[in-house]
């Protein structure tokens, strides 16, 4: 620090100027080390996840599969239903040790107050385990896309 000049004629006085040089220094040396750091903290991992299709859920011994139609008509198995005698097949599966899986099958435009009924249903006679079954998506088409249901007890 320079308290004085060289020039020797003007007073003895200490300078009060603060030397802004070594300070500016200081602070472009911050700046390039932030500058290179901050990306890095940043940085995503990109991973390359698997693309695989999940094996259809095996069938027990002790599975219902219920279809519901777009109309709301009800298939145990394939076979028509009335929704008073699914509670009555369904009270009866409900006895058995252990009960049965329900697996369900409803099209995109069955109304969701039939889907209700049925999982009532079930779960007053004791069917507890319910599952949706969904179909997986064509090659080629979006999540978006409507594709056509195909027909209950039909296979795909």
């Amino acid at each position: 620090m320079a308290f004085g000049g060289f020039d020797k004629e003007r007073s003895a006085a200490p300078m009060a100027d603060i030397n802004m040089t070594p300070l500016i220094d200081v602070m472009l040396v911050l700046l390039v080390i932030f500058i290179i750091t901050a990306p890095l903290l940043t940085h995503a991992i990109r991973l390359d996840l698997p693309k695989a299709a999940a094996a259809p859920a095996p069938q027990t011994p002790h599975t219902i599969t219920l279809s519901i139609d777009d109309a709301g008509r009800l298939y145990w198995d394939g076979q028509p239903l009335a929704l008073d005698a699914l509670r009555a097949r369904l009270a009866e599966a409900g006895k058995t040790v252990p009960p049965p899986e329900l697996h369900l099958r409803a099209s995109r435009a069955t109304r969701y107050d039939v889907i209700a009924q049925v999982m009532s249903a079930a779960q007053q006679a004791g069917v507890d385990r319910i599952g949706f079954v969904t179909e997986p998506p064509r090659p080629g088409a979006s999540l978006g896309s409507g594709a056509a249901p195909t027909a209950p007890g039909s296979k795909p």
